[in-house]
């Protein structure tokens, strides 16, 4: 049972290794694209936004809705829960071992027989990687059941436009004219994922070109894991972090603020970005054709439409954009447990932090927060509460070893 989970990003380390390019010729020989029926050319549907994931409802095989997480960092197709395919035999389906950025040699399942709809849009013959067992926990992070996610086939088949301004997802037929909305910035497809070109200043000097993987499926603002074949300069104002966690165990390394963050013609300042311990990570990934991920944090500051067609985006600022990067005052991950997704227990708790101090254990259950009962919270809001405001003290209610009691902390800055 995997019983912790991402800290500082929440980027689904399983599709790191689904998407190797070993796992791609397996999947595309009977590759289709998503297809309106009909006459339709456009079609607009609502999305939930969880902690900057976009989480859409998907029709697999006929059946559901399903919740999918949208991530442009995944190719295929991945079912995290196959009970939502029937008669699946797992003995007449090519399996290929996952290893990678916290796994080793897990089994995972090629299918060549999954159609799935989103809105009006079909596709069939899906390349598809299907997971035997319940590995990744993404339901217990984001606090609803979730089914997998889907990524490059959808994007290529449309003109994407994400309003995360609105929480509607509207997407357009290829051959139709669209009103493109705020600036052009250039993209590039490789391996069946969109990099972009930015820059970054680090410590209030050096400024730095990166190329960076743009990830729906992350989210954090930023990950800077590697520049001129090591590891990437950290500010120098940093803290330890607890930057994710496998089934091999915890993914370590520091969170820092980038001085200034450049896309487009936009600049951000203070921006919070993980940086990985790059031994560990550089073992198990490669990272020769990037610097880094772009994740949610900053995508959600725009309306974003993707054009993975012609290799572009545009970016329109909304309201998020005048909104200022925070980091967890608090140090530590919750998350919903396993069987019934009732009980929010603390995860991984950051090296001398606010919650190490006050004496918060992983495992610990939380039954309340100010006095009100965790059931009147979602996942969303305790994330968003841990990163209100400095000095803010927050009292819990918490069950441990059978007994029942309080504890005070203080929100600290701490970044």
């Amino acid at each position: 049972m995997l019983a912790k989970y991402s800290c500082v990003t929440f980027s689904v380390f399983c599709k790191v290794m689904i998407c190797m390019a070993i796992f791609l010729p397996l999947l595309n020989v009977y590759a289709q694209d998503f297809a309106f029926s009909g006459n339709r050319t456009k079609q607009s549907i609502p999305f939930k936004c969880i902690k900057n994931l976009i989480v859409i409802p998907l029709f697999v095989n006929g059946k559901g809705p399903y919740d999918f997480v949208l991530d442009t960092g995944v190719g295929p197709l991945i079912i995290t829960e196959p009970s939502i395919i029937d008669s699946l035999n797992f003995s007449s389906m090519r399996k290929i071992k996952l290893s990678g950025l916290g796994v080793e040699n897990v089994d995972a399942y090629v299918s060549q027989n999954v159609s799935a709809q989103l809105g009006s849009a079909k596709i069939k013959y899906i390349p598809t990687a299907v997971l035997k067992e319940g590995l990744f926990n993404l339901s217990g992070h984001l606090g609803i059941k979730i089914f997998g996610l889907v990524g490059f086939d959808f994007f290529n088949s449309f003109i994407v436009d994400i309003r995360y301004s609105s929480n509607h997802l509207i997407f357009h037929d290829l051959k139709r004219k669209v009103k493109y909305r705020g600036s052009k910035v250039p993209i590039i497809i490789e391996k069946n994922k969109p990099y972009i070109a930015t820059e970054v200043v680090i410590n209030d000097t050096v400024r730095v070109k990166t190329r960076l993987l743009i990830d729906t499926g992350a989210s954090h603002a930023l990950s800077m894991d590697m520049l001129d074949g090591g590891a990437f300069p950290a500010p120098n104002l940093k803290i330890k972090a607890n930057l994710g966690m496998s089934l091999s165990g915890q993914i370590k390394g520091h969170v820092g603020r980038i001085s200034k963050f450049y896309i487009g013609k936009y600049v951000f300042d203070n921006v919070v970005a993980g940086f990985p311990n790059f031994e560990s990570i550089s073992k198990k990934i490669d990272l020769t054709n990037r610097n880094g991920n772009l994740g949610g944090e900053i995508l959600r500051k725009f309306d974003v439409q993707f054009n993975y067609q012609e290799g572009f985006l545009y970016l329109k600022p909304n309201s998020n954009s005048r909104k200022a990067f925070q980091h967890d005052m608090l140090g530590m991950v919750v998350y919903l447990e396993q069987n019934e997704f009732k009980r929010v227990l603390i995860g991984e708790i950051d090296e001398d932090s606010p919650a190490e101090r006050a004496g918060f254990c992983p495992q610990d259950e939380i039954i309340a927060i100010d006095f009100k009962s965790i059931d009147s919270y979602t996942l969303n809001d305790i994330s968003e509460l841990f990163k209100s405001w400095p000095n803010r003290t927050l009292i819990f209610e918490i069950y441990r070893d059978k007994h029942v009691f309080f504890k005070l902390v203080r929100l600290e800055k701490r970044i």
